[in-house]
């Protein structure tokens, strides 16, 4: 949660535990200040020159951990894929690592925050992944591709995905996480066709 700006994440990092796990605190505290409910972890990349499984180990072992201490304070985990184009090397780029994670996890306070421009770059089949995932999913962001504008600007037939959310259910929200192409006001236009 902590240097997370400067590398990515640290979850994985067999070195960092106790960063990590202060870091998972301060998000905490950084919750309960702005009444958020769910807290995003990006794992980060796999430090260089340690063994994978040891890696795998320490990023089960902490999400294990946050997924936990999260809980007691009633805010839910979310942990992001992130595509390989933007961010190589990442530890997770793909839903269902993600998922096969949370299953390593062990815990039911731990989702996946689905990041619909990530996954377009990463897997396509979008609407099928999210009605097949959506149980698991905690919170869905938007960005177009190419480019990461907003919705409208490139190939993701936004207006067919908001539909599907509605039809299966999905009560969550949806946050944009796009670069407008002009300003945030004018970017918001897809709104209201």
């Amino acid at each position: 949660m902590t240097g997370a700006k400067a590398n990515g994440g640290i979850a994985g990092h067999p070195d960092r535990v106790a960063e990590f796990r202060r870091g998972v605190h301060q998000a905490i505290d950084y919750a309960k200040a702005l009444s958020c409910p769910r807290v995003n972890c990006l794992v980060g990349f796999p430090p260089a020159g340690i063994d994978r499984a040891e890696v795998r180990r320490t990023l089960v072992d902490n999400l294990r951990h946050a997924a936990q201490t999260l809980e007691a304070a009633g805010i839910l985990l979310l942990v992001e894929p992130i595509n390989p184009y933007d961010m190589p090397g990442f530890q997770l780029s793909r839903s269902a690592e993600a998922l096969a994670l949370f299953d390593e996890i062990g815990s039911a306070n731990v989702k996946l925050q689905y990041d619909i421009y990530h996954m377009q770059r990463s897997e396509g089949e979008l609407a099928r992944t999210i009605e097949i995932d959506l149980a698991r999913i905690g919170h869905i962001q938007i960005a177009d591709n190419p480019g990461r504008g907003e919705p409208g600007t490139g190939e993701i037939n936004y207006p067919f995905l908001f539909a599907l959310l509605d039809r299966i259910g999905y009560d969550g929200w949806v946050g944009c996480e796009y670069k407008p192409r002009t300003t945030t006001e004018e970017s918001l236009a897809w709104l209201f066709p």
